[in-house]
C-alpha cells in the first residue's frame, strides 16, 4: 500500500518548513507507508537551498501514537533475519530527519508514544503541549525499545532517568517533559506551533553556514546511532518471537493490564 499525497504536508514560510504528519483519524501512527511519506518530504526538503530551519508537527490532536499495532502483530510472524530487517528500514524512514543539515524542532501536541515520542527526540529542539501524554511504553508491550530510544533518551535526561523512563514505560506530562529535559520548553497547546515556529525563525534569521556547522558540531553522533538502531532492531527481531508480546499487544487492544510470564 503507498501513502497518500497528503500523507506528509510541507509548508515554507520565511525559510521554515513546517511539516505535518497528516493522518489525525489514526493519530499519525507509524505505519510503513507514512514513513515512507515522511522521508520523500525530507529528500525534498534536502534539496531546498532556501529553508533555513524545519519544524515537525502531527496533525489533530496526537503528534504520533506510535507504532502501528497491526503492523506489530503482523510482524510475529516473520522470520528473525526479516523483522531485524525490516524493523532496520523503519527507522531510516522516520529518522531521515536526523539527515538534514538544518537544525530541526518538533512541536509535539497531545501524545507521543513510543516510537512517536522518539522521532521527536531525533530533532534537535523539542517544544511540547503542557498536557501531552508522553511515554517510552515499549516494555509495557513486552517489546525491547527501537526507533533509536536507547541512544536518543540517554542523550537528552542522563543515563539513569533513561533508564526509569524506559525499563517503566510510565506515562508523563510536557510539563516533567520539560523539567527533566525531553523538552526544551512546555506551553499551551495552541501556543506549541506557532513557538516552534517561532524559534525555527529566529534560528533562519542566523547566519546560515555558521547554523548549519553549528548543528553538525552539537549533532548525534552517526556511528554510535547506527550502532544502538543495529542493536535495538536485534532485540525486538527477537522480542517478535516471545509470547509476552502477543500477550501485551491483546492487553492493548482490550485495555487491560498486561500478564507476562517471560516466555
Amino acid at each position: 500500500m503507498e501513502a497518500h499525497p497528503s500523507a506528509v504536508l510541507v509548508e515554507v514560510v520565511d525559510q521554515v518548513a513546517t511539516v505535518t504528519l497528516n493522518d489525525p483519524r489514526r493519530r499519525n501512527a507509524m505505519t510503513p507507508e507514512l514513513g515512507d511519506a515522511l522521508a520523500a518530504a525530507v529528500a525534498r526538503l534536502r534539496d531546498e537551498p532556501d529553508v533555513r530551519a524545519v519544524v515537525l508537527t502531527g496533525a489533530g490532536d496526537a503528534f504520533s501514537g506510535g507504532g502501528d499495532l497491526k503492523m506489530l502483530e503482523r510482524l510475529r510472524a516473520a522470520r528473525f533475519m526479516e523483522a531485524r530487517a525490516f524493523m532496520l528500514d523503519f527507522y531510516a524512514r522516520y529518522l531521515s530527519v536526523t539527515g538534514l543539515a538544518v537544525p530541526t524542532v518538533a512541536a509535539v501536541r497531545g501524545a507521543a508514544i513510543g516510537a512517536g515520542l522518539c522521532v521527536a527526540l531525533a530533532c534537535d529542539l523539542c517544544v511540547v503541549d503542557e498536557d501531552a501524554k508522553l511515554a517510552l511504553n515499549f516494555a509495557q508491550l513486552g517489546l525491547h525499545p527501537g526507533m533509536g530510544a536507547t541512544y536518543l533518551l540517554p542523550r537528552r535526561v542522563g543515563a539513569q532517568r533513561a533508564a526509569e523512563l524506559l525499563l517503566t514505560g510510565r506515562r508523563f506530562d510536557g510539563r516533567e517533559a520539560a523539567r527533566i529535559g525531553v523538552a526544551l520548553e512546555a506551553v499551551p497547546a495552541a501556543e506549541v506551533l506557532p513557538r516552534a515556529q517561532a524559534l525555527a525563525g529566529q534560528i533562519a534569521r542566523n547566519a546560515p553556514l555558521a547554523v548549519r556547522a553549528l548543528k553538525a558540531s552539537l549533532g548525534l553522533d552517526p556511528a554510535a546511532l547506527r550502532a544502538a538502531l543495529e542493536s535495538e532492531a536485534f532485540r525486538q527481531a527477537e522480542s517478535y518471537g516471545s509470547a509476552d508480546l502477543g500477550e501485551g499487544l491483546a492487553a492493548a487492544v482490550e485495555r487491560r493490564a498486561a500478564v507476562f510470564t517471560g516466555a
